[in-house]
């Protein structure tokens, strides 16, 4: 069978423990993401399966009318809202998609915490360039932790906030709010509410209709100047252009970020500000979740195939 396996960013996949699976199978991998059209078609020309990675890679009508050979998409993860379903099911083309885990993307959460509020970054910087301690960070004992979805990930960082002595105070749809109740945690009365009483505020919802842009500018500017915003969920929970402009105004005074409306991204004005601690996109990408995430995709594709 011939694979093929976009955006492999580090060129890290044919490493894996797992890619032995894909023995005896001709596997192209490619390091870039392409958007246009043509490109892409000509990239897929001759591929029977698919591995995609996350939603690097949209999968949509115009493309999969360009694609007659290929019969298989394998998502690694279970989201698949960059794939046209319908398309897929008109087209003739299977799609099977994997599980995750939460573990790493709350782990990376935590740092960007860390980060954040003790301006690690920037002092590693000073550091380098012959300064010497240049900021005064905040710490996290006694402070309230916000978390907005109180799902598998929202859970874990949850659980790392009373570690470290920060009550917990959490926001999101009913289940989220009876979920947080059982386990002991206070729930706010309403979204203002975990904005402007949250220290730090963690994201962690699913993008849907219902959550685009859920979070505004009139939520981030309830919140304090000393706060930090952390979003590692998706940049679209955000409307466009709000965070920016919130850090400009100074409410909040600080922020983490994992995720942006276009990746991979290579410029930005906001990255400039002082204020931002900003990685690219890196919450899922460790090697356990990769092993985990890789492991699944090829072992589904491979069972589908042999239906």
């Amino acid at each position: 069978m011939k694979i093929v396996i976009p955006d492999d960013y580090q060129d890290v996949v044919r490493t894996l423990n797992a890619f032995g699976k894909l023995e005896g199978h001709e596997v192209t991998i490619h390091h870039d993401t392409l958007t246009d059209l043509d490109a892409l078609a000509e990239r897929f020309k001759d591929a029977e399966a698919l591995v995609l990675i996350r939603e690097r890679t949209w999968i949509t009508e115009a493309l999969l009318a360009r694609l007659p050979k290929l019969r298989y998409i394998s998502q690694t993860g279970g989201g698949a809202a960059h794939i046209d379903q319908d398309a897929c099911a008109r087209h003739g083309v299977k799609v099977v998609t994997g599980t995750g885990s939460p573990v790493a993307a709350a782990e990376l959460t935590w740092g960007l915490v860390m980060a954040a509020t003790r301006h690690i970054p920037q002092e590693v910087e000073n550091l380098k360039a012959g300064r010497w301690q240049r900021t005064l960070g905040t710490g996290l004992k006694g402070r309230t932790l916000g978390i907005f979805g109180y799902g598998k990930i929202g859970k874990l960082v949850a659980g790392y906030g009373q570690a470290f002595g920060m009550p917990v105070l959490v926001w999101g749809r009913e289940g989220t709010r009876q979920r947080a109740a059982e386990a002991g945690l206070e729930v706010a009365t309403s979204q203002d509410e975990l904005f402007a009483r949250s220290d730090v505020l963690s994201l962690h919802l699913r993008l849907n209709d219902d959550t685009r842009g859920i979070v505004g500018a009139e939520h981030l500017a309830l919140m304090p100047p000393e706060a930090v915003l952390i979003n590692t969920s998706r940049a679209e929970l955000i409307a466009s252009g709000a965070l920016e402009a919130a850090l400009r105004a100074g409410r909040p005074g600080r922020a983490g970020i994992d995720v942006f409306e276009q990746e991979p991204l290579f410029e930005h004005p906001m990255l400039a500000l002082p204020g931002l601690v900003a990685t690219p996109h890196l919450g899922y990408v460790e090697k356990d979740s990769y092993e985990l995430y890789f492991g699944d995709a090829f072992d589904n594709l491979l069972a589908a195939a042999n239906q």
